[in-house]
Parts: C-alpha cells; sequence; structure tokens
C-alpha cells in the first residue's frame, strides 16, 4: 500500500538532477546565478515584461495553492507593476533594473520556501540534522529551468516531490473551495446531556447533517433526521475515524470539539502539514523509521528502484503533553539491547522513585530494583546511604531484566542527548487508549518483535525465533547493527492515508508554535520591505 506519513518521505529526492540542502541554499544559490540568468532569459525587453514576467507574478500570486502566503511575495505589487509596465510607457534602464531585481528576489523567496521551507525548525524546538551542502553547477541548473517550455512547471519542480504533499495540496485545495460554510455560521447547541447516543433528540441534529454532508462524511443528498437514527451516526463514525477520535457514534464533548473547527482552520492545519514536509529530514537510506508523534503511529519504510514502500506499521505511546514531551529530532539506530536493563534517570529517581523507596522499602525487591555505585559495585538490599548517594549523582538505581521491567524485553538504541529509544513495556493495555501520551518521554511499540524483524531484515543469523528467544532470555545483551537505520521523530497533525484526509490533536502545541513563528516573519519580511 501506497505510505501516509512518509507520503512524508522522498523529499530529499532532488528534482532537476539536484540534491537541495536548507532555504539559505536556495537563496545563496539564486543570489550568485541572478544576473547570469537574468541575461539569458531576462524579465524585461526593451523596458516591456517578457512572458516570462508574467508567468512568474501568476505562480506569485497562486502561492495559496502550495500553502504559502502570497503577501510574502508582495505578489499584489509586483502584478500591479507588471500590468502597468505593458499598457503604459516603456520603462527607463532605472525602473526596468528595479522591477527586475525585485522580481528576481520576489521569485527566489519563493523558490526557498517552497523547496525547504519559511523557518529553520530549530526555531521550534525540531533538532532535526540538516543535509549536506549540494554540489551542483548552480548557474547551469537555473538557467535550464528558466529555459523551460513552462517557468510553472519548472518552480514546481521545486516542491517537495511526494505523494503526501500533492496529497494535501489537493485536498488544501477542496477545503479552500468551501470557504464559510453557513453549517459553522453559529455554534452547534449543547448537548442533551453529556453525550448524544442513538435514538434521542438533539435541536443540533440538522446543523450537525448539513456539517458532516460539507466535509463528505454523509451523501450530499442525506436529510436530517428527527431522531440521532442510524444513517447520521454512520455519518458521525466516518468523522470521528478521521479525526482520531473513538469511532462508536456517540457524541460527547472531544467530537463536539472537533465538530465546532471551521474549514478555514483545518486549511491553516493543511498548510502547517505542507511547511513540514519541507524540511522534515526523511528518506536518508534506504530503509527507515518514522514517527507521527500526534498520531501515535510507527510505521517503517523500504525504497526500491525509486518507489517507497510501507513495510510495518504500528500503535506507539509517547511522552505525557504535560510535562515529558518526546523531542522531535533524527538520530541513527546503531543498536538493539535484549532484556535490558532499565537504568532509571536521575530525575525519574528523585522524583519519583526515591520517594516511593522511602515510603515503601520492599518496593527495591518487588520491582527488581539495584543500586550501582560509580565503581560498577551493585546493591539489591536498600540502604538510606544509597538513597543519599544516588541524590548526589554518587550512584544509580537500576531495573533488572524481567517481567516488571519497565522497558519490557526489548530496546531499539539510536544515540542522542536526549537519551530518546523505543522498547516494549509491561503495560499493553495502554495500546487500547485513543490518546496515548503516558511516557517519561521515550516512545513504546505495540509489536516489538515485527520491529526487530525489520530492523534485522537484512541479517540472515537474526530470524524471528533468535529474536524472541534472545528477548525472553533475561540476560541482557547488546547487539550492534550492521547498517545504521535512521529514525525520524515527525509531528504532523494532518495526513492523507487510504485516500482520506485525518486530522489529529495538535498533542504538544508545535502548530501553534509553527504559526506564531510564521507570522513574525510575515511581519519582518513586511518590515524590511517597507510594506506596512
Amino acid at each position: 500500500m501506497p505510505s501516509p506519513f512518509l507520503a512524508l518521505a522522498s523529499t530529499l529526492f532532488p528534482r532537476l538532477g539536484i540534491r537541495l540542502s536548507w532555504r539559505s541554499t536556495w537563496l545563496a544559490l539564486w543570489l550568485a546565478v541572478c544576473a547570469p540568468v537574468a541575461g539569458a532569459a531576462p524579465w524585461l525587453v526593451d523596458g516591456r515584461p517578457a512572458p516570462v514576467a508574467q508567468q512568474a507574478v501568476d505562480i506569485l500570486a497562486a502561492a495559496a495553492t502550495e500553502g504559502l502566503q502570497p503577501d510574502d511575495y508582495r505578489a499584489s505589487a509586483l502584478a500591479q507593476a507588471v500590468a502597468s509596465a505593458a499598457r503604459g510607457p516603456a520603462l527607463g534602464p532605472d525602473a526596468a533594473q528595479q522591477l527586475e531585481n525585485a522580481l528576481t528576489t520576489a521569485l527566489q523567496r519563493y523558490l526557498g520556501d517552497l523547496r525547504s521551507g519559511r523557518i529553520d525548525p530549530r526555531q521550534i524546538q525540531q533538532n532535526y540534522t540538516p543535509p549536506a551542502a549540494p554540489r551542483i553547477d548552480a548557474t547551469t541548473t537555473l538557467q535550464q529551468a528558466l529555459a523551460a517550455p513552462s517557468l510553472a512547471d519548472a518552480v514546481r519542480a521545486a516542491a517537495p516531490q511526494v505523494p503526501l504533499y500533492a496529497s494535501l495540496r489537493t485536498e488544501l485545495a477542496r477545503y479552500r473551495a468551501l470557504g464559510a460554510p453557513a453549517a459553522w455560521a453559529t455554534p452547534l447547541p449543547a448537548l442533551p446531556g453529556r453525550k448524544l447516543e442513538a435514538g434521542q433528540a438533539w435541536a443540533g441534529l440538522a446543523q450537525l447533517t448539513q456539517r458532516l454532508v460539507v466535509l463528505g462524511d454523509l451523501p450530499a443528498d442525506a436529510q436530517p433526521p428527527a431522531l440521532y437514527d442510524e444513517a447520521l451516526q454512520n455519518g458521525v463514525k466516518a468523522f470521528q475515524q478521521r479525526h482520531a477520535l473513538a469511532s462508536d457514534g456517540v457524541i460527547g464533548k472531544a467530537t463536539l470539539d472537533a465538530l465546532a473547527i471551521s474549514p478555514a482552520a483545518r486549511v491553516r492545519q493543511i498548510e502547517l502539514a505542507m511547511e513540514r514536509l519541507r524540511w522534515t529530514p526523511l528518506l536518508r537510506g534506504p530503509r527507515m523509521i518514522v514517527v507521527n508523534i500526534p498520531e501515535f503511529v510507527l510505521r517503517a519504510y523500504e525504497v526500491q528502484d525509486g518507489r517507497v514502500s510501507l513495510q510495518l506499521a504500528m500503535k506507539v505511546i509517547v511522552g505525557k503533553a504535560l510535562d515529558t514531551r518526546t523531542p522531535l529530532f533524527d538520530e541513527d539506530m546503531r543498536f538493539i539491547e535484549f532484556s535490558p536493563y532499565w537504568n532509571i534517570p536521575p530525575s525519574i529517581a528523585r522524583s519519583e522513585t526515591i520517594p516511593r523507596l522511602r515510603r515503601d522499602p520492599g518496593y527495591l525487591q518487588q520491582q527488581g530494583m539495584e543500586f550501582v555505585g560509580a565503581n560498577g559495585q551493585v546493591h539489591s538490599t536498600l540502604a538510606p546511604e544509597y538513597l543519599d548517594a544516588v541524590l548526589r549523582g554518587q550512584m544509580r538505581i537500576r531495573q533488572r531484566p524481567g517481567p516488571k521491567n519497565a522497558l519490557g524485553d526489548i530496546k531499539f538504541v539510536f544515540p542522542n542527548n536526549s537519551n530518546i529509544y523505543l522498547h516494549h513495556t509491561p503495560a499493553p493495555l495502554l495500546f487500547q487508549r485513543d490518546r496515548r501520551d503516558f511516557s517519561h518521554g521515550c516512545i513504546r511499540v505495540e509489536d516489538p518483535v515485527a520491529l526487530a524483524q525489520f530492523v534485522l531484515r537484512n541479517d540472515p543469523a537474526w530470524p524471528e525465533a533468535r529474536i524472541r528467544e534472545a528477548m525472553a532470555r533475561g540476560q541482557s545483551a547488546t547487539l550492534r547493527l550492521a547498517e545504521p537505520l535512521p529514525v525520524v521523530i515527525a509531528y504532523s497533525t494532518t495526513i492523507v492515508k487510504q485516500g482520506q484526509l485525518h486530522f489529529f490533536a495538535d498533542l504538544y502545541g508545535q502548530d501553534r508554535l509553527l504559526e506564531q513563528a510564521l507570522r513574525q516573519q510575515s511581519e519582518q519580511r513586511r518590515m524590511r520591505a517597507g510594506v506596512p
């Protein structure tokens, strides 16, 4: 099946024979070659706009179709300037040069934004590794692009060339075409109780029907019922399934809140997802693992003959939104630990483990814990001086392998500064929850055997039976991978899978941070351009 989130993937596959890096690279390339390019394909000829100038202003005016803001590129002012130059007297050398420079600057900015995004993701706590700078003949490449039959086609090649991006662009156009439907003109009325179930009457049934029709969760000819019937319930179930809600057809607070979000707000959510696709570092190798935090899903991908295929998908549990959020970054998986020890992080030891041990000394043996000194000496009994030593950073507490070990029976290690890893769990019932942010930051995986099989697929020495035996042995052992495997901890509240648009809650407030960063950048651009 085609990839849904790695539709988030082959974004690193270059177009026009280029392997581009961050936005700054695009800007540098354009600045370096704008004079030769202008000579090869000038925006103006004898003071009059050439056809390519009109193509450029049309591209900038349509920036919204790519989830970008036309005002960021002075699209309206440039369109007026080109139109005026076409109708009025031919521009003199100075005025012509000024307009050519303005068009070059605007298109340069647009290309940089379209290809690599408008901000550095590290501004919003997303610590992704930028790709290496390209080694290309920038002048020749850009001349070829401007010499193409259609500048629009050449520019479109700068956009992320991944199925998800194209799908989101299509959905963006569909949602933007909805405008401001009357069904959202007034809020839905209060529910008759804490929830609405089958067979109940409700003053909002007609308005609910209208909203579901607009969103495509009910047929266009659907009529509002007198009571909450099966047909309308099915529409609600479809809506719930697309919004990561329990698809039981029962309308409670969570469903009512999701129904309240207007198509215009969803437009912005789609735009933010497209922005992230421009700088999330995907497909750095022939195989990779992507965790989408708001979706609580891990996917594993493989690339063969240039085609990306989904190999594995499973539920995950991520860090608590309140205080132990899973950080967003990319690293290479290098080890698997079977029957691992859990070295309790100092912060957890101070805030949770030591207070529990002071209240209940038997908790140490019950949970299979022990103290380890700086010299590696192990103490399996509880003593006040050991607790004090842990608080001073002179000892640590670890949990031995076994059925109560917090990491379960396997741990997937991709070394990073945050000490985050993938692991199993002794509490699998939590995977049945719709919202799954329960961890201290690490990521618990639903099917660790399947994940280990994917990771070790190219190693014939590790069939499924041996993986299971190592997990059950109860003796800690570390396996170094022959080939590092890229892991990306990503964040997208909107994806398209199986042809349907899905939305997820902004679990960590990252959409809000990105929106603020983009707004500030637009304001700064207007100030630099002298636009009020």
